[in-house]
């Protein structure tokens, strides 16, 4: 029987809009994984924008919610595709949705390196922080229900437990935030189809030869 999935932590609110926002957060971002956001005041990010601490403060309440934004960034499309991979159940494996959302996260953390790099940072020193986490442990509980299931299909060797193979598994695309620039040798396609193979070809389920 599939596992259901419960519902995700929900994510924190956003600020208020403004055209130099998305700006303001790219900025933040470069900065936190620069200089680390213990490090990072709201000074340091006006000055690298060009711009006055106020003009900042009128878009956001301050570096907190900066964090948070970007945290939510790097976990929304990848919360939604868990999400999805429960939902969509019809005529699908769960081997088959276990290998989907594998290769969806390598395009996720591709599309969302800045964020995700910072989010793989956070050490629950705050209330934003351990809502990120308390998500994280959400999505490697759902991974870990997929591969369960898998193994009770017979597509999955079942002398793994489940929880470590859903940790090893995010840990190999985790990883490519510390090697992956996209103006390098490899494209985005190409790099979740060999981390999806080589994942898969060695979880596949083998017959034993006597």
């Amino acid at each position: 029987m599939t596992s259901q999935p419960a519902e995700p932590p929900p994510r924190r609110g956003r600020g208020r809009p403004g055209h130099d926002q998305a700006a303001v957060l790219r900025a933040a971002v470069e900065l936190f994984n620069r200089k680390g956001y213990d490090a990072t005041s709201m000074g340091d990010l006006a000055k690298e924008l060009g711009l006055t601490k106020p003009a900042i403060y009128h878009h956001v309440t301050g570096k907190e919610q900066l964090l948070g934004q970007a945290l939510d960034d790097a976990l929304d499309e990848l919360t939604a595709v868990v999400t999805e991979a429960f939902r969509e159940q019809a005529g699908r494996s769960a081997y088959e949705r276990l290998r989907e959302v594998v290769r969806r996260s390598v395009e996720v953390l591709v599309a969302h390196q800045p964020s995700v790099t910072l989010l793989l940072r956070v050490r629950g020193n705050s209330e934003v922080e351990l809502a990120a986490l308390e998500r994280r442990r959400w999505l490697d509980d759902r991974l870990a229900a997929l591969v369960t299931d898998a193994v009770a299909e017979g597509a999955l060797r079942d002398d793994v437990p489940a929880t470590l193979v859903s940790r090893l598994l995010f840990g190999m695309v985790n990883s490519l935030v510390e090697w992956y620039r996209p103006d390098g040798a490899y494209d985005r396609a190409m790099v979740a189809d060999a981390v999806t193979a080589i994942a898969f070809d060695g979880l596949a389920r083998h017959e034993t030869r006597v």
